[in-house]
């Protein structure tokens, strides 16, 4: 029997969390300093698959503070104002300190699971070392590269030149450099071509053994994300006429209850974090924070159902670009109104008369009041409260977390092709109009890049950063400039936490 005792001392991202007044305890607590012991035979290949489940576990725990922050600049989204997390606030305004414990959290969880891949693999190549067949277990391995890579990919939009750890061990930080933004870039899209002939063929909803796991279509995407980066528009082309020729990935036909219950495990998810109330009104429950990006006030049809904390609201631009649009099926669906909200879209004198199904009441009979802290809140991150399982009040509860879809694919398809590259799969013009056909909108033709952008605004907005990372790409500064504020190419990345800067050799000096 060969036994490890396996620690991984995560100690380089203990640091104190800034203290602030909140709406709920929650938002000032630090992130939890983990660390893990295991006594394994790994002769008995049987368990090989456990270290991959825990590193499920770990990506579905993902720290609440992380998508807000990754997400938030943008002229799709503003913070919700007034009140406690005013660094949250600035920071959609361009205004980065350093010192905010938001900034500092999600670096911590995000190499936390970024080592705990590593962990992961490290493992599983214990388990090969007797294994006979060892198919399985560079299936799993190309698993945790693929998870990995995306936890990478979010960090170095977020952060530009980052850290791209070897191994388990967190103390090498204290002896290595930060990796150029590119560097990166094309780290993952090389570890995708590692990943992608050792990973299952199928929708991740096909998975018996892991259902909604990855499969090489998620790493095609991640290849696909890092490459548009990287404006090598040609292996964007080439990954996404992968996806799009595979023939295992349909738009959901309602885009309204995509990001509800019904898009859970979806024919359009190519990677989602995945939670559960496992059916019951009450005991055990995995479930993502919702209620950060819910509204503050609600009056829900399923009384006793909680609000949120009103700290998420789509932009006034975006609620004007989709009007001007005529679109109706995802303005509704990722806006949530309030009366106090539409009186000031009104105050606009282009838009004093709104179309009659613009209303406070969302489709499932759900009251948005007036509160605070905003005007509107996002409607994919609701779940209505007929939704909940009866017994359940928290909101949110037992709804998925999407990261990547098949729309987004497609869109994706259609700017590389816009951009010159050539497809082995469909046109730019087909590839928009399926995203348009979704929604009821009329096809075009003749395609252009400025076409195409505006379609992923309209289909994307709100979503992991997308609108934002899209405009800086493509040097569009003058979009994120609205609404009083200036953003320039200097605000791209956000400063590296200080406590990290003061803690590992390899980041001073650059802030």
């Amino acid at each position: 029997m060969k036994i490890l005792k396996y620690t991984v001392q995560l100690l380089l991202f203990i640091g104190l969390l800034s203290a602030t007044t909140a709406c709920d305890d929650i938002l000032d607590e630090p992130a939890e300093n983990k660390a893990f012991t295991e006594e394994t035979d790994y002769t008995a290949s049987e368990d090989m698959i456990l270290p991959l489940l825990g590193l499920y576990a770990e990506f579905n725990d993902k720290g609440w503070p992380n998508n807000p922050i990754m997400a938030l600049r943008g002229d799709d989204v503003n913070a919700g104002g007034l009140g406690d997390q005013q660094d949250f606030a600035e920071t959609d305004l361009y205004n980065y300190n350093k010192d905010f414990w938001m900034y500092n959290s999600v670096w911590e969880n995000e190499y936390v699971d970024v080592f705990t891949a590593h962990s992961t693999i490290e493992q599983i190549n214990l388990y090969l070392e007797s294994a006979s067949d060892q198919s399985l277990g560079n299936q799993y391995i190309a698993e945790a590269k693929t998870i990995k890579a995306w936890l990478l990919f979010n960090l170095t939009r977020v952060w530009g030149d980052i850290f791209i750890p070897t191994n388990s061990d967190p103390s090498n930080l204290l002896v290595s450099e930060v990796s150029s933004r590119i560097e990166v870039l094309q780290h993952i899209s090389d570890q995708m071509d590692e990943a992608i002939p050792l990973l299952p063929d199928m929708n991740p909803n096909e998975r018996s053994d892991i259902r909604g796991g990855v499969t090489k279509y998620t790493a095609l995407a991640i290849k696909a994300l890092a490459n548009l980066e990287l404006k090598n528009y040609q292996a964007v082309a080439n990954a996404s006429s992968q996806i799009i020729n595979s023939g295992k990935f349909t738009l959901e036909a309602d885009f309204y209850e995509l990001f509800k219950i019904p898009g859970k495990l979806n024919n359009e998810n190519l990677l989602e974090m995945q939670y559960s109330d496992f059916g019951q009104g009450a005991g055990d429950n995995k479930s993502y924070l919702f209620e950060f990006f819910g509204p503050e006030g609600w009056t829900p049809k399923i009384e006793g159902t909680n609000s949120g904390w009103g700290f998420w609201e789509p932009s006034l631009k975006y609620i004007k670009f989709m009007l001007d649009r005529g679109e109706t099926v995802r303005l509704e669906t990722s806006v949530l109104f309030t009366d106090r909200g539409i009186a000031e879209i009104k105050k606009d004198p282009n838009y004093a008369t709104l179309p009659a199904w613009v209303s406070n009441t969302t489709r499932s009979g759900d009251v948005i009041n007036d509160y605070a802290r905003a005007f509107f809140a996002s409607g994919k991150h609701y779940l209505p409260s007929d939704q909940l399982t009866p017994g359940r009040t928290t909101y949110g509860t037992n709804k998925n977390f999407t990261c990547i879809r098949y729309a987004e694919i497609l869109l994706m398809h259609a700017e590389a092709l816009t951009q010159g590259a050539s497809s082995s799969s469909i046109s730019a013009d087909a590839a928009v109009n399926l995203v348009r056909e979704r929604v009821g909108l009329a096809a075009i033709s003749g395609v252009t890049n400025a076409q195409v952008m505006d379609e992923k605004f309209a289909e994307l907005a709100m979503e992991w950063g997308t609108r934002f990372y899209d405009m800086v790409r493509l040097e569009k500064y003058d979009e994120l400039s609205y609404e009083g504020r200036t953003f320039t190419s200097d605000l791209r990345f956000l400063p590296y936490p200080q406590n990290q800067v003061d803690l590992l050799p390899g980041l001073q000096g650059k802030n």
